[in-house]
């Protein structure tokens, strides 16, 4: 009877979530339903699975549809009559959003579809066999003395939408249809929302209330009854051969895996030769060969096409991966947990993230999409879900409050809870939407490629990146059998590429950033290691990171491998990464530490006995507790948020108590490790991805240590480091460069290096447009240097307001005049010059004359403050604008000789980082750098972070006292004041 139900992925409109829809079903004992979202299928699969879970005699039967809305307008409903119907409808919906019309109110022909139109719209007479036209509770009399009822009532049907289950369902439907409108909920009206009814009743109430049109009771029945969906959870989905023929596949992956593994193994160790065959034997067993070749595939596409790439995740752990070329890391050599990758009671393809430079990304992406298809091919969507900052927020909003005082909720949400009637009523409903769908977005890096239409099983969204995307997410994705490949895009790979080529133009020196293992052997690399000086290098500069490597006085690829590992959050806080610090130097000063369990000691020798990597849930749960590999893997994904069902997870804990108990273990030692794997796991690395990002992080150090600056250019001109490109531009200083503004004759889009002069690029210039800043080199390479600025306005013709921002940030220094020389004869060139087309290619070019200008005050700091204004930062040394001239009495490189002592500094702010206690009382770290330029951290305890807060970027005074932990000096601020610049104003007092 119900040919409309919505869940909470009717996006801004539907509130209830896919269980609460099951329960309603089961309470009124409903045996047939149509799930129509809104203009997408997201929710049907977590049905299909909830229903896979109940007991045959409960299990409602279930077939799908979509709800088609243009913007606040009910067009039609599509209900499929089968598989194809489904697929049909989705084709539909997805070509609508690919050429970005609208719906119309007017179903096209869909085959195998049943189409309801709202009562009103249509006669009955005008409508082909398969359309027909529902009625609503509220309009059953109106039916009744209609004069076409009588002589069409086979063409009417039972009409009652479900889209909350009660008045409080109501009631925050009413405030999502007022978020999706942007209007306060007082404005809201009729039209933009659903009927107050539309909750679920049972059968027999509903056919109550149609008792009086027996016709539309029968038509509706029929109508469901002819309409059956059928689909195999977890049967793989996959594109299944890369040739077209198993077979051939078969043969292409042995034949180029042993090719490889010659060139990597020796052939003749029995022991090498016996890892590669079992894997080859499982990789058969579970029918993954296409999955291995399309990756494969993909890896040779971008080896032809010049693109880097590291292949990480579990995939790491395979030595076919390795030997195809598919990973960049050997796996014997580290000594990977082989079952963490494959073992033949895994039924989900191993996990392959392959990244790329974030510039070569989207021609991947075309690469794949060509090959495989638009039918067979997309990007895994995500959904966006409500969370407690961003739902107060759009509460706020939708109850009419001024943003001073939402920003106040917001911030400080405790005072608020109970200071009026709209503030409770914000927090109660706040409470019933956080984590409420909100929209579909696009997964970080999943693609999916499908054996039969990408259809079958979706429709598909067109957002702004222009790639169709899945309106399901991972977690459906899995459910239905379609295994994602990451394409991943970062630019750790892109400034490694930038620099490489920036050396050949600058160096004339050709790098060759494979030999890793020259570069694990290298001492300038194991000097910066050791001194953390690893500001721009990939992973490793941020500087929770710097002071860990320090702490390990890392010098070596195992350290750094582990070191990228416990760095996670996971680790950290579960107190594990201390222990491994603590039992890293006992056992570097032939010490003995007290372990939880000596099995724990033989499981994880490498790292202390303490758990470091996602695959030591496995080993642990599988070895330590004895569950099985299945058990232990389900262990590992529920710990990562990733359990598809709680049930089979809380067995699975069950099972690891019982195990333990049964093994003599004693609850103290259970209850350690079952701690350590629920604090850890769900943000670790597998190993295999930690030495991938290790990898990478030797080939960013390998360029710093013997190309800095030209190396600092690369990570300048890839953006998105943890650092702002101020303290890259300071870094290269540090290192011996040059800066220089950027310059019209010089300077590029990007930032460039002539020598040891870096020239910043146009680029970086806020207001200079694009398309001149492009221009520029794109004239002077086509005819020659400008020869002044009066040549450049003649060849480019920019506005007045763009030649202004060029000449105050120094680009025609070349020419010798001051600024305000330039500025009078740019004012000149323009009150003279109208409608002049650009001139190029003069025979000759007139030498420019200098303007008779009164002689100006000028102090160089004045190009400090335009290069604020429109770079970001200055390029001289900023202590230089400092008002004060006093530094402290101390300064970095002295912490360690202070330790214990009071200490005042005068530091300038590079980062913070805040974080909360287990009181959620707030708390911040910083790092500054002195007047020598050297970093110094800092950590903010609650009551110093709210008596001293940050205020902004700049300079501050601190006063704090030294600590160390394990060699590595941090400053515990006791008090701390923002120090003023030099003004403007004060320039020409200084000149006195």
């Amino acid at each position: 009877m119900y040919l409309n139900c919505h869940t909470w992925y009717s996006f801004k409109y539907g509130t209830l979530s896919v269980q609460q829809l099951l329960s309603e079903v089961k309470r009124c004992g409903v045996h047939k339903f149509a799930l129509t979202e809104i203009n997408n299928t997201a929710s049907y699969i977590e049905l299909l699975r909830l229903c896979s879970e109940m007991p045959e005699e409960n299990k409602p039967e279930l077939t799908l549809g979509i709800e088609f809305k243009q913007d606040n307008n009910f067009c039609f409903i599509a209900l499929a009559k089968n598989n194809t119907g489904f697929a049909n409808i989705n084709r539909y919906l997805s070509a609508l959003n690919k050429q970005g019309k609208e719906k119309p109110l007017r179903a096209p022909l869909i085959e195998d579809v049943f189409i309801i139109y709202p009562l009103g719209r249509y006669e009955p007479e005008t409508l082909l066999e398969h359309e027909f036209i529902g009625v609503k509770i509220n309009q059953v009399n109106q039916l009744i003395t209609s004069k076409t009822y009588p002589s069409y009532p086979h063409k009417y049907v039972v009409w009652h939408p479900v889209t909350f289950a009660d008045k409080h369902g109501y009631n925050v439907h009413r405030l999502l249809r007022a978020i999706d409108n942007n209007i306060v909920l007082s404005k809201i009206s009729k039209s933009l929302t659903a009927q107050e009814n539309e909750v679920m009743l049972s059968e027999a109430e509903l056919s109550q209330h149609f008792s009086r049109l027996p016709a539309i009771l029968d038509n509706t029945k029929r109508l469901l009854d002819a309409c059956s969906i059928s689909f195999e959870l977890h049967q793989d989905k996959n594109k299944k051969t890369l040739t077209g023929s198993e077979t051939s596949d078969w043969d292409m992956l042995v034949t180029e895996a042993w090719e490889g593994f010659q060139q990597r193994y020796d052939a003749s160790d029995p022991v090498m030769r016996e890892r590669f065959q079992r894997e080859l034997n499982i990789i058969r067993e579970k029918n993954f060969c296409a999955y291995y070749l399309i990756a494969y595939d993909l890896i040779q596409f971008a080896n032809a096409s010049g693109f880097d790439h590291v292949g990480r995740g579990s995939g790491a752990n395979s030595m076919v991966a390795y030997c195809l070329g598919i990973t960049n890391v050997d796996p014997i050599e580290l000594d990977l947990y082989f079952e963490r990758f494959l073992n033949s009671e895994r039924t989900s393809p191993p996990d392959f993230d392959l990244d790329f430079s974030w510039t070569d990304r989207n021609a991947i992406y075309d690469y794949l999409f060509q090959k495989y298809g638009p039918d067979h091919i997309c990007l895994l969507g995500t959904h966006v879900t409500y969370q407690s900052r961003s739902v107060l927020r759009e509460l706020g909003k939708v109850f009419g409050l001024p943003k001073e005082e939402i920003d106040d909720i917001v911030e400080n949400p405790r005072d608020n809870l109970k200071r009026d009637h709209i503030r409770e009523l914000i927090f109660r409903y706040a409470a019933k939407m956080v984590e409420m769908p909100a929209n579909v977005s696009i997964h970080a890096g999943g693609v999916l490629i499908t054996e039969k239409p990408i259809y079958q099983y979706t429709a598909l969204e067109l957002p702004p990146k222009g790639y169709p995307v899945s309106q399901f997410d991972m977690h459906n994705a899995e459910d239905i059998g379609i295994y994602k490949f990451d394409i991943l895009s970062q630019r750790g790979l892109g400034h490694i590429k930038e620099s490489v080529r920036i050396i050949r133009k600058n160096k004339k020196e050709d790098v060759n950033i494979y030999r890793f293992d020259d570069f694990k052997k290298d001492e300038k690399v194991r000097e910066l290691l050791r001194s953390s000086r690893a500001m721009g290098c990939f992973y490793v500069e941020s500087p929770a990171m710097r002071q860990l490597l320090g702490k390990l006085q890392c010098e070596d690829y195992l350290t750094l491998v582990a070191a990228s590992s416990i760095i996670r959050p996971g680790v950290a806080q579960s107190g594990m990464m201390r222990a491994y610090i603590e039992r890293f130097h006992t056992v570097r000063n032939g010490g003995t530490y007290e372990s939880i369990h000596p099995k724990m000691d033989e499981l994880m020798k490498e790292t202390y006995g303490v758990m470091v990597y996602q695959e030591d849930v496995i080993k642990v749960a599988h070895h330590f507790a004895g569950l099985t590999l299945t058990q232990a893997d389900v262990l590992r994904r529920g710990m990562s948020g990733k359990y598809r069902s709680r049930k089979e997870f809380d067995k699975v804990r069950e099972s690891f108590f019982e195990n333990c108990k049964q093994r003599g273990y004693a609850d103290a030692v259970t209850d350690r490790v079952w701690f350590e794997i629920e604090s850890f796991s769900g943000y670790s690395f597998a190993k295999g991805h930690s030495a991938s990002f290790a990898v990478e992080s030797y080939q960013s150090l390998y360029l710093k240590a013997h190309y800095p600056l030209e190396f600092m250019v690369g990570v300048i001109n890839n953006f998105g480091g943890f650092y702002s490109t101020e303290f890259y531009v300071h870094e290269a200083r540090m290192s011996g460069a040059a800066i220089q503004a950027p310059c019209v004759n010089k300077s590029v889009y990007l930032t460039d290096i002539e020598g040891t002069n870096i020239y910043l690029g146009f680029i970086h210039v806020k207001g200079l447009e694009s398309k001149l800043a492009k221009s520029i080199e794109q004239d002077r390479n086509a005819y020659g240097p400008f020869a002044g600025m009066g040549d450049f306005l003649r060849r480019l013709q920019p506005s007045l307001e763009q030649a202004r921002i060029l000449i105050r940030i120094g680009a025609f220094r070349f020419t010798q005049k001051t600024k305000q020389q330039l500025l009078w004869e740019a004012m000149l060139y323009f009150s003279e010059t109208k409608n002049k087309m650009p001139v190029h290619g003069e025979l000759f070019v007139l030498p420019e004359g200098n303007s008779q200008l009164p002689t100006l005050e000028y102090n160089p700091i004045e190009d400090a403050f335009d290069e604020i204004e429109l770079l970001g930062f200055p390029l001289c040394d900023p202590f230089t604008l400092l008002k004060t001239t006093y530094r402290g009495d101390t300064v970095a490189n002295e912490l360690m000789q202070k330790l214990g002592k009071e200490v005042a500094l005068v530091g300038y702010l590079v980062t913070t980082k805040d974080t909360r206690t287990k009181n959620k009382d707030l708390m911040h770290f910083g790092t500054f750098y002195d007047c020598q330029g050297l970093v110094f951290d800092t950590v903010h305890f609650p009551n110093t972070a709210r008596q001293h807060p940050f205020r902004g970027r700049g300079f501050y005074g601190i006063r704090g006292k030294v600590v160390e932990d394990f060699g590595v000096p941090i400053v515990e601020v006791l008090s701390m004041k923002k120090l003023p610049l030099i003004k403007k104003a004060e320039l020409s007092e200084l000149e006195r």
